[in-house]
């Protein structure tokens, strides 16, 4: 998440010639992904867990907290260098933490009932299904 990234928002978001910015980033999170201002609704849709929802709470609070002390015209930079930008890169940080570790989860699970990817390929099985193992 590049919110969560201070390396990438210098290297990325300050280069005229790169596509994506602040603006694109918010846009895709709070507006394509979820409604940081109102998380709840999504839980069940993008977001898996109370916990998700907790923290893109607190990430949508602390990332209005500068949007409202720089103004909404602001330039990347200016954000980048408000004293409120660490709290929106620390809530970033936790809830990716959060959302890759709750995805991995979710995938194991789906491996562990024998999904495989691509979809088109058998289960595995153990092999013992059907035959009596003694132990």
């Amino acid at each position: 998440m590049a919110l969560a990234s201070p390396t990438w928002q210098r290297e990325v978001w300050l280069d005229p010639d790169q596509f994506e910015n602040l603006d694109y980033t918010v846009h895709v999170l709070f507006d394509d992904f979820c409604d940081a201002s109102s998380p709840l609704p999504w839980l069940g849709q993008c977001l898996r867990s109370a916990e998700e929802v907790e923290l893109m709470a607190r990430l949508g609070a602390a990332y209005s907290t500068v949007q409202d002390s720089v103004g909404t015209t602001a330039r990347d930079e200016v954000y980048l260098a408000a004293p409120g930008w660490s709290a929106v890169v620390a809530a970033a940080a936790r809830l990716a933490q959060v959302l890759v570790s709750n995805d991995h989860s979710a995938l194991s699970k789906l491996h562990d009932a024998g999904y495989r990817w691509p979809l088109a390929t058998e289960p595995v099985t153990s092999g013992t299904e059907g035959r009596h193992v003694d132990s």
